[in-house]
């Protein structure tokens, strides 16, 4: 029988971000191959690789997609999904499903910045058409096509079909773990509430509002149980501090086993968009510190934020804000105000 020690491994799959930033293409006949416990891989595209089971082990196989990078300076969890790639490739990671691993914005990491011409997160659902010239249009449109054509080989039962998008916040945080869940209409996944859960996210932001991320796309049009992550700071390449985000590394690689998770733990909490501001001109201004951490709460009657005649005001005795960013494009999200649902969404999970 031949063993892991036994067999070599491609330097693709050994240290796939390297292989990655260096801008490498595996030659025509080697874009595939079998791992040494019997998985299947291949090269789809620049910063994509697909892995399939060894053998089902009956019913309904699950189709994770796991994807990073999307914003190319958000290095911590690129380098948990090199990590990921190294260890199903050396047989250290058991693989129960298929599993489509996904670095986003490939040009942005090689430049160690968020993106080159657009922010590749807001052109999904076919939003890259309304750009032609952006250099992000064309990956969003390579994106889309690989996530159909790997969901469209998946099952159809409930709960098969997953995708978990990982990032890293440009500030602080009051819940320095959390995670955005897309607006589609369907009933929220209790599945995915327990997996959050393992993953030790504090707490979830669920939209009320149809968007262009990653994740919203594979929701809508692909079915996905889909999440977008928020593991932390922006830090380089080598910088990270990986046993922070030790939580959601265990959960992703437990998901792609097939094995349970921990029921004993709380459900994260839950906080639901009540609005958003826009930034409608350059004279925008956001009355914030410049350094406000994502969920700080301000009470009733506090003005976050004007432009021209446009005040925004805080309606409710507590909201909360994420992603404060007055430095936005004109006509873009400077910020989302949050409030509380823990219990209400809780008691609605199916």
């Amino acid at each position: 029988m031949t063993s892991s020690a036994d067999t070599a491994v491609p330097a693709m799959l050994d240290d796939f971000l390297a292989f990655t930033l260096a801008g490498a293409h595996p030659a025509d006949d080697a874009r595939a191959g079998v791992c040494v416990n019997g998985v299947q891989w291949s090269w789809i595209d620049d910063g994509v690789l697909q892995f399939e089971p060894a053998a089902s082990s009956g019913g309904d196989v699950h189709s994770v997609l796991a994807s990073a990078g999307i914003h190319g300076d958000e290095t911590a969890p690129i380098e948990l999904l090199s990590f990921l790639v190294r260890d199903i490739a050396h047989g250290r990671v058991a693989l129960a499903c298929r599993l489509l691993v996904i670095l986003g914005n490939v040009q942005a990491m090689r430049e160690s910045c968020r993106y080159i011409d657009d922010d590749l997160n807001r052109l999904f659902s076919g939003r890259h058409a309304q750009l032609p010239e952006s250099h992000e249009a064309p990956r969003a449109a390579a994106l889309e096509r690989i996530a159909m054509r790997f969901f469209a080989d998946a099952s159809d039962a409930p709960g098969a079909r997953w995708h978990i998008d990982m990032h890293t916040a440009i500030r602080a945080s009051v819940f320095e773990q959390f995670a955005l869940l897309p607006h589609t209409g369907a009933p929220l996944s209790r599945s995915m509430f327990e997996w959050l859960r393992d993953a030790r996210i504090a707490a979830v932001l669920l939209h009320t509002t149809k968007g262009n991320t990653y994740s919203h796309f594979t929701a809508e049009s692909c079915g996905a149980d889909a999440c977008t992550l928020e593991l932390g700071k922006v830090r380089p390449f080598g910088q990270n501090d990986l046993s922070r985000f030790a939580g959601a590394d265990h959960a992703v690689r437990q998901l792609i086993a097939g094995e349970a998770g921990d029921a004993s733990l709380a459900l994260p909490r839950v906080f639901t968009v009540i609005d958003q501001i826009t930034k409608q001109s350059d004279a925008f201004e956001l009355l914030l510190a410049k350094d406000v951490a994502n969920f700080t709460a301000f009470g009733r009657d506090t003005v976050l934020a004007r432009d021209g005649d446009y005040r925004y005001v805080v309606r409710h005795d507590e909201e909360r804000i994420v992603f404060p960013n007055a430095t936005v494009k004109p006509g873009l999200r400077a910020g989302l105000l949050v409030v509380e649902t823990t219990d209400e969404t809780h008691s609605v999970l199916m």
